[in-house]
C-alpha cells in the first residue's frame, strides 16, 4: 500500500513539473507574440535548444531579406572548399586597389586602401567578424559566385534560403537583397550543422565558431540583454534605413552558450521596420533574454 502511495505521489510529481514547463513555454510564446505584435513590422524568429531540440517558431512561413547573414552561409562554402583541398587559410590572395570598392562597409579597404597580400583567413575573418562587403565579394569569386553558394548551401538539405546576389550588386539595386532571402528555421538548421560540427572538418568548423563568436558588429541586437561575457557565435545583417525610413532588414543568428554549457540558437529577422535602429536591435535582444531566461529556468527545475 506504501508502495503505491509513493508511485501515485510520483506521478503527480511529474505531471506538476510536466504542467509547469508547458505553463513556461506558453508563456514564452505569449511574450514572444507581445513583442512582434508591438513592432508593428516584419518579425521572423526561431529559436532552438540545441541539445534537446525544443523549438519555437514564429512567423516562419516567410521569406525575410537576409542582408549580410548571408556571410555566415558563404564562408561555409569556402570553408568546404578549403576541406576539400581546393583552397587553404594560409592561401594568399592579391587583394587589388581596385577590388576595394567605396561607398560600401569595408574595415579592410580603411586598414589597406591601396590594397594587400592577404591569407585567406583574414579575408574570411574580415567578412564574418566585422561583416566586410568587399571581403565578401572576393570570398563569393573564390566559391564560384553566389549560386554555386547556393547549391552548396541546398546540398546539405537547407533549402529554405536563396542566395542569388553579391555585395556589389545589391548595392546597385535595393530591390535585390530580398533575392538574398532565408526562412529564420533555416538559419537555425544551418548553425546547429556548426555547432555539432556535422559538416566541415573539425579544423575549418573551430575557425568559423572563433571568427563568429569575434562578431563586433550587432552587439545590441542577440547579446544586447545578457550577462556580459556571454559567448555568442553569430552574424549580423542590417540593411540601414532607405530615404522613406523604411529598413529593410535588422537581423542576428547565432549560437548562445548557456551556463553550464548547453546552447540555444536564435535566428531573428526584422523586415519593413519604420522604428529607429535602437528599437529594432532592442526587439532582438528581448526575444534572445526571454529565450535565455527560459532555458536556464528550465536547467534548474
Amino acid at each position: 500500500m506504501i508502495a503505491k502511495f509513493k508511485i501515485i505521489v510520483l506521478l503527480l510529481v511529474i505531471a506538476a513539473l510536466h504542467n509547469a514547463a508547458l505553463a513556461q513555454a506558453d508563456s514564452l510564446k505569449a511574450r514572444v507574440d507581445k513583442i512582434i505584435k508591438d513592432s508593428e513590422c516584419s518579425v521572423g524568429i526561431c529559436i532552438r535548444h540545441v541539445e534537446t531540440g525544443e523549438t519555437f517558431l514564429f512567423n516562419n512561413s516567410s521569406k525575410y531579406p537576409m542582408q549580410s547573414v548571408f556571410k555566415f552561409p558563404l564562408a561555409l562554402a569556402v570553408l568546404d572548399k578549403v576541406d576539400k583541398g581546393e583552397l587553404s587559410l594560409d592561401k594568399t590572395i592579391n587583394v587589388t586597389k581596385n577590388d576595394l570598392l567605396p561607398n560600401t562597409w569595408s574595415p579592410m579597404r580603411d586598414k589597406y586602401p591601396d590594397g594587400a597580400e592577404l591569407k585567406l583567413s583574414e579575408i574570411i575573418s574580415f567578412t564574418v567578424s566585422q561583416s566586410d562587403n568587399n571581403g565578401c565579394d572576393l570570398l563569393f569569386r573564390l566559391a564560384g559566385g553566389p549560386s554555386e553558394v547556393n547549391k552548396y548551401i541546398h546540398s546539405l538539405g537547407v533549402n529554405d534560403i536563396n542566395i542569388q546576389n553579391n555585395e556589389k550588386e545589391m548595392h546597385a539595386d535595393y530591390s535585390l537583397q530580398f533575392l538574398n532571402w532565408a526562412k529564420p528555421s533555416a538559419l537555425a538548421d544551418l548553425l546547429g550543422m556548426l555547432h555539432k560540427g556535422s559538416v566541415l572538418s573539425k579544423s575549418s568548423n573551430d575557425f568559423l565558431l572563433k571568427v563568429m563568436t569575434e562578431t563586433t558588429t550587432g552587439p545590441k541586437r542577440i547579446k544586447g540583454l545578457l550577462p556580459e561575457g556571454t559567448a555568442v557565435a553569430h552574424k549580423t545583417g542590417s540593411s540601414g534605413a532607405n530615404e522613406k525610413g523604411m529598413t529593410a532588414a535588422c537581423n542576428d543568428a547565432g549560437i548562445v552558450t548557456l551556463p553550464g554549457g548547453s546552447h540555444y540558437i536564435v535566428s531573428a529577422f526584422v523586415s519593413m521596420s519604420e522604428n529607429s535602429e535602437a528599437y529594432n536591435d532592442s526587439i532582438i535582444a528581448n526575444i534572445s533574454k526571454l529565450a535565455w531566461d527560459y532555458f536556464t529556468a528550465e536547467k534548474t527545475k
